[in-house]
């Protein structure tokens, strides 16, 4: 029987919190369970096991992201739309850098078909790209650059990877400035450069 007040809901939440404290990769069912003052076998009533409890992890960070990049980009286009995406994102990486790694993990592709979230975070993501005129398969390429871009810039910030004077979000800007520069003059495919 499942213990009083434990639930999936409050154990995923758990692991996301733990997460953000003690890095994805560290997230283990035992230091979830001592959390939560019960035993390891108590948590299998919730999850079916840690790389379970990692894709649901996955699934709620990627929802609160999309979220937080939904209300941004309300009523917003061009490069308005396209600074307020990129500015949620690397906000919600550095906030809560465990919950955001989730984000990264490779998932089954029948789950994340079934799941509203992702299946949103695309239509926000393509919905943004199509405003610059973006059919496919440009619409991939440049999801990739996108992701890529906002991935990489994150990861190498939060690693302290900037050591130039420079401010760190300047940069950042610029390279949004960028990015609306090649996603308003992209070269479409069989296109001369």
């Amino acid at each position: 029987m499942p213990r009083a007040g434990l639930t999936a809901d409050r154990v995923v939440a758990a692991a996301a919190d733990l997460a953000d404290e003690v890095g994805f990769e560290n997230v283990s069912l035992s230091a979830l369970a001592r959390g939560f003052g019960v035993k390891d076998a108590s948590l299998y009533s919730h999850v079916r096991n840690l790389q379970d409890l990692r894709t649901r992890v996955a699934f709620l960070a990627g929802g609160e992201l999309v979220d937080r990049i939904a209300v941004a980009v309300e009523g917003r286009s061009g490069r308005d739309a396209l600074g307020a995406f990129a500015d949620a994102y690397r906000a919600y990486a550095l906030e809560h850098p465990g919950r955001y790694a989730a984000t990264q993990i490779r998932i089954d592709q029948t789950l994340v078909a079934a799941s509203p979230a992702l299946r949103r975070t695309a239509e926000l993501t393509y919905g943004l790209l199509r405003a610059y005129g973006l059919e496919e398969p440009d619409l991939t390429d440049a999801v990739r650059l996108l992701r890529s871009t906002f991935h990489g810039y994150c990861a190498l910030e939060s690693a302290g990877g900037f050591g130039a004077p420079r401010d760190v979000r300047q940069s950042w800007e610029r390279a949004v400035d960028a990015l609306h520069v090649a996603l308003t003059h992209w070269p479409r495919e069989g296109e001369a450069v």
